[in-house]
């Protein structure tokens, strides 16, 4: 991947060496994401997507491949020296577009809440489903829509956190996008530069570690990715979201069945070494909340009540896993974690995935979800 194509500005050579990127990844170097098509895509922040070989012959024959975003920018205190874009750390001047229940959004959401960012960066919630086939711009595109809409299972629903366009007043992300110069793309979430109109990421990814270090002083300080834990955290971020983040959707929306049963054996390995690891450590990395909690999060939060059913991912409960269920717990007691755990933010969740498919019938259950992540011990036979 091109520099040029993606409209990447590195960080400067002396932050990279203050926090142990590797020296290739300096702002002369001529490749943003690792450009071997043989491997994963990789950026600053690790692996951001799947491996693009002969990707269109594999999403024919069934398997869930996912795209590689193409808006890399990054917030740096030092402008770049190859004359591109600055974006400076400052609070009031970027603004993100997010959908609650789409995971990716979600970890920036958490990032931004747990470093205390809500008054430094603005934001804008797009309805859980997307438009359909009789909508301006034709289907499956992420729209504003506080007002709701009537789903395919015959019911009107809105969501309060659902939000207009605040910016420029657009009905679809996409048109966002044409703003920015980007008519290629239309996914969320979206990093958004409101001095020039132009989108600084949407990768989530390099968006949780542009917040964690260049933007972190404009909230609570707290440190995500403190360079005594750089390399565990990035061999737990690129694990994590090969066999769970991405490993779960893998299952969930490949048609093969030999890709699903590969990904379902592979998910269900990683969550018991999770449980192991946590057996010894409050956190992933350690003592210390890092961005590999916040990366891990969003999946988790969703298995029970949405990715057990939706996606097939049926051996276990996550209540079966104690170490992981007092992480739960740990997880939805920090500072800032309530707005973006709470049953709102679930129900955005159940209706993104479960209103859009199928006969588009939201579940009802499962009973005592998410309150019971607040609750150690908790079981599904705790409550009658």
């Amino acid at each position: 991947i091109i520099m040029k194509r993606l409209g990447i500005s590195l960080f400067s050579s002396r932050f990279l060496k203050h926090h142990n990127f590797p020296p290739t990844m300096s702002s002369s170097s001529s490749t943003h994401a690792k450009s071997s098509l043989s491997a994963p895509v990789s950026g600053l922040a690790g692996v951001t997507t799947d491996d693009q070989t002969d990707a269109a012959q594999r999403r024919a024959k069934g398997e869930f491949v996912r795209g590689v975003s193409s808006a890399r920018n990054w917030i740096t205190q030092e402008a770049p020296t190859d004359g591109s874009q600055h974006y400076p750390p400052q609070a009031g001047r970027y603004h993100m577009i997010v959908a609650y229940n789409c995971p990716w959004c979600h970890r920036v959401l958490l990032a931004r809440a747990l470093l205390g960012l809500q008054d430094a960066i603005s934001v804008d919630v797009v309805f859980p489903n997307r438009s359909g086939d009789n909508e301006p711009l034709g289907p499956n595109m992420w729209k504003f829509c506080p007002e709701g809409q009537v789903g395919i299972n015959g019911r009107h629903t809105h969501f309060p956190e659902c939000t207009v366009d605040t910016v420029f007043g657009k009905k679809y992300v996409k048109e966002i996008y044409e703003i920015a110069g980007i008519p290629d793309q239309k996914s969320v979430p979206i990093l958004l530069d409101k001095e020039t109109s132009t989108i600084v990421s949407n990768e989530s990814a390099e968006i949780v570690r542009m917040l964690g270090v260049a933007m972190k002083d404009l909230g609570n300080g707290l440190d995500l990715y403190p360079a005594d834990y750089a390399d565990k955290i990035d061999k737990l971020n690129d694990w994590i979201y090969t066999t769970i983040a991405n490993g779960s959707y893998k299952a969930g929306f490949s048609s093969n069945q030999d890709v699903y049963e590969n990904a379902f054996a592979s998910y269900f390995e990683a969550l018991g070494k999770i449980d192991d690891l946590l057996a010894t450590s409050k956190f992933l990395a350690g003592s210390t909340l890092t961005e590999a909690d916040i990366r891990l999060f969003p999946p988790l939060f969703r298995h029970d009540p949405v990715y057990y059913n939706r996606f097939k991912l049926n051996q276990k409960f996550l209540w079966e896993y104690p170490n992981i269920w007092r992480w739960m717990n740990t997880m939805v007691a920090l500072p800032g974690m309530e707005p973006v755990s709470n049953a709102g933010y679930l129900a955005h969740c159940k209706q993104g995935y479960f209103g859009r498919t199928g006969n588009g019938t939201i579940p009802v259950g499962p009973k005592g979800y998410p309150e019971c992540y607040h609750i150690p011990g908790w079981t599904n036979v705790s409550i009658s």
